[in-house]
């Protein structure tokens, strides 16, 4: 194998060992809001409320970095929940509320795009070691989906 062919090989490599490991399995999904940070919080706040889940708190961390003269652009998080799917988690392993209630993270990125992102429950089953609550976990899965989904869409 010439120099060049292993320059390539290893370079692959090493994408593969180091850069891929850090963004894959996060336990984070991600995606695009077609509104502004406080506007894909005001409607996944109205659309959470409507579903009659509890809206814990929402912090400002753009307004938080102001008070310490430092400009972030715009982030707010949103800390909402049901007990109804939480509290059997927690039955399970307490240490699942170190993650609940929920929490979704909007965010404005560099290039003026906002995204919404939130814990993925398949994630927290595992990180918890939660093997019992198979039905709940999908009950989020599919209404977190849903729900966002309605919140970040035109």
């Amino acid at each position: 194998m010439g120099n060049f062919m292993k320059r390539i090989v290893l370079s692959v490599f090493c994408t593969i060992l180091f850069v891929l490991p850090a963004s894959a399995g996060n336990g984070l999904i991600t995606v695009q809001s077609s509104y502004s940070v406080p506007m894909t919080l005001d409607r996944l706040t109205e659309i959470l409320q409507s579903k009659g889940l509890t809206i814990f708190a929402r912090i400002d961390h753009a307004a938080g970095a102001a008070k310490v003269d430092t400009k972030l652009p715009p982030t707010q998080l949103l800390i909402f929940g049901n007990p109804k799917l939480g509290t059997p988690l927690m039955t399970s392993n307490r240490t699942v509320g170190i993650d609940l209630p929920m929490k979704a993270l909007a965010w404005r990125d560099d290039a003026g795009k906002v995204w919404l992102s939130y814990n993925e429950p398949d994630y927290l089953k595992s990180r918890h070691k939660i093997g019992d609550r198979d039905a709940v976990f999908m009950k989020i899965t599919g209404a977190l989906k849903k729900l966002i989904g309605k919140a970040v869409s035109p």
